[in-house]
């Protein structure tokens, strides 16, 4: 093995940011638009994307009760913008790729649509097919925002988890695919008579697991026995005459659920393995996977790429969206920046940071947390046979006497906490480890025996959030006791920025039959200093080229680290981000490929410089 030190100009964030950050007013309507709006305000989000998910009906004869959003098909429509989404009875709105409203349609699919697939043809006419039982007619309207479709008067099979794409010549495309075994494929339609087949049909890409570390199967890439992964969700962007087939793997479930990309001249292909794949990768931090989705050019050119992430704790098919910015580089090669990809990010309406994320970091990490009652607190999580494993952990009482539950500000959404009921007498108080400015907040509730089994409308969030510096005297940030939005994944920025080491949520009511939250999230700036670089990174790729292991010195004062990795030193496309740890171990790479590496230590200060690039062959 040969190892090269390469010079990089790190960049360490620093407070500045959060002045160019000027935030609106935190009240929101019911959907989720922004009241008071300043027009010259930079917009954050944060993934996962704060909408109103809708509940599953495709569990609910094993009782399952729980909320999902997966397989998003986004497209941008005389200006707007169209999210359809799995099984949502439905589709949502924006006008900014940020604030969504749900249109409930006039016509739909009786059980949702699955895997959807859209498609705007030149601003006259939104196509749109994802029958569950992988049949039926392809649906037109020229006003979505109507809700009222068309159905062609053809039936169409074989397309779960497809993709329609009409090119400029008016030529269309069916691709689909959804195997551990086959490959995508596509087949030609005729878009002026009904959509029915020409007689052309390809078989197109496979997974090639032996060398692509990231297709395969399982958490971290690992199974025991299964070995082949999952290829589906095809999606095809059409950028400077160049066909980009991007495709989903190893499995939804899992932290490395990822979109890969294959370049061709044609629509038809043939089409070759993009040397920096994954395009979309989001293994690590609070909620991971970034698969399975579709990529939408803004109206000022910006690509997004929105795309599926694993919550997998009700259910393995228990999921939430992302959104991430995209780009091409001078050599045409397509790449996501997921970086920090659970961090407040700026806006779509950024002029040079959009999708970014925007230097808050997190200040709840191990905060130790009070709580009114406890009903029960549980690590879950879905084995490979979709079987749920449940561990409840054991009531602890602080030296106050105080219920304690950590499990809210350990970053791990399959630990959730559940109070005795659902009323205005529960709350939960953070103490932060260290004072700090916050900026926003994320609340993650979790669905246990919520006892919905479809899509519900109005279903309300309803609480209020304080904060205080000594937990005495206390001052209302948020108020939402009036509240009718639905926000099971609520982002909160805070009017103006307050200095706290307490922050304190009130409940009064939020839907389903039990109050149960996973995490609190709070965001910010600390007050003290950022980490030092890290020192003594060692990497060492195994016999297997698809693996590879890491080691570095601990960072005095670090929540955690941020490997760094790509094809080039200014081909770093890959990020994975890790707490509490000196090591790390992944199997993710393509085996003949070098690599590129770095490192960069975090805590709630900010962001320390970058090690010196690493060439590993």
């Amino acid at each position: 093995m040969k190892i090269q030190h390469i010079t990089l100009l790190a960049i360490t964030l620093t407070a500045l940011i959060s002045c160019e950050n000027t935030q609106e007013k935190n009240v929101v309507t019911s959907d989720h638009s922004t009241e008071n709006k300043t027009i010259n305000s930079t917009q954050t989000y944060i993934n996962p994307l704060d909408i109103d998910y809708t509940y599953m009906v495709y569990n609910s004869s094993r009782n399952k009760s729980y909320r999902s959003g997966a397989d998003p098909a986004v497209i941008e429509f005389k200006g707007e913008y169209y999210m359809f989404v799995t099984r949502s009875f439905g589709y949502w709105h924006s006008t900014d790729l940020v604030n969504w409203k749900f249109i409930k349609p006039q016509q739909w699919f009786f059980e949702g649509s699955n895997a959807p697939t859209a498609f705007n043809y030149k601003d006259s006419l939104v196509y749109f097919a994802g029958d569950p039982a992988g049949y039926g007619s392809i649906l037109y309207t020229d006003d979505p925002k109507k809700g009222l479709w068309t159905p062609t008067a053809s039936i169409s099979n074989n397309i779960q988890d497809s993709e329609l794409f009409i090119d400029d010549d008016g030529k269309s495309y069916l691709y689909w695919g959804s195997s551990n075994l086959h490959p995508i494929r596509v087949k030609m339609l005729n878009k002026d008579d009904r959509f029915l087949e020409t007689g052309v049909r390809k078989e197109l890409i496979n997974l090639v697991e032996e060398k692509h570390g990231w297709e395969r199967f399982g958490e971290n890439n690992f199974h025991l026995t299964l070995k082949e992964g999952y290829m589906e969700g095809a999606s095809m962007t059409k950028h400077k005459a160049k066909y980009y087939l991007q495709y989903a793997a190893p499995g939804t479930q899992f932290n490395v659920y990822a979109d890969g990309v294959y370049i061709g001249d044609s629509p038809l292909g043939p089409f070759t393995y993009m040397k920096n794949n994954p395009m979309s990768f989001k293994p690590g931090g609070f909620t991971n996977g970034a698969g399975h989705g579709i990529t939408v050019k803004q109206t000022n050119g910006q690509y997004w790429h929105f795309a599926t992430m694993a919550l997998a704790s009700n259910a393995q098919w228990e999921r939430r969206l992302c959104m991430f910015p995209t780009y091409f580089d001078e050599d045409g090669l397509m790449y996501s920046n997921t970086s920090y990809g659970d961090y407040p990010r700026f806006g779509p309406n950024h002029p040079t940071k959009a999708g970014e994320h925007n230097g808050w970091m997190l200040l709840s990490y191990k905060g130790k947390v009070t709580v009114s009652s406890s009903l029960k607190q549980i690590m879950k999580f879905t084995s490979n046979d979709d079987e749920v494993k449940v561990e409840e952990l054991p009531k602890k009482i602080n030296a106050e006497g105080q219920l304690t539950a950590n499990v809210l500000t350990d970053e791990n959404p399959k630990t959730f906490w559940v109070a005795e009921a659902n009323d205005d007498k529960q709350w939960i108080t953070i103490e932060l480890l260290n004072e700090g400015t916050v900026h926003a907040l994320q609340l993650n509730y979790h669905d246990h025996e919520s006892g919905i089994y479809t899509r519900v409308e109005g279903l309300q969030h309803q609480f209020t959030i304080e904060t205080s510096e000594d937990g005495t005297n206390w001052k209302t940030v948020v108020d939402r006791s009036q509240s009718t939005i639905d926000a099971p994944n609520a982002y909160l920025v805070l009017d103006k920025p307050v200095k706290a080491k307490f922050v304190r949520y009130n409940n009064i009511k939020v839907p389903g039959n039990n109050f149960a939250m996973s995490e609190i999230r709070v965001f910010g700036l600390g007050l003290g200093e950022v980490p030092s670089e890290v020192a003594n990174f060692k990497i060492n790729r195994e016999k297997d080229r698809r693996d590879a292991s890491f080691s570095w010195d601990a960072v005095e004062g670090a929540q955690g680290y941020n490997i760094r990795w790509g094809i080039a030193p200014d081909k770093l496309y890959q990020s994975w981000q890790v707490y509490d740890t000196n090591t790390h171990f992944m199997r993710c790479l393509d085996s003949d490929t070098p690599y590129y590496f770095t490192i960069e230590a975090y805590n709630e200060n900010g962001i320390s410089d970058q090690t010196e690039i690493i060439f590993v062959e």
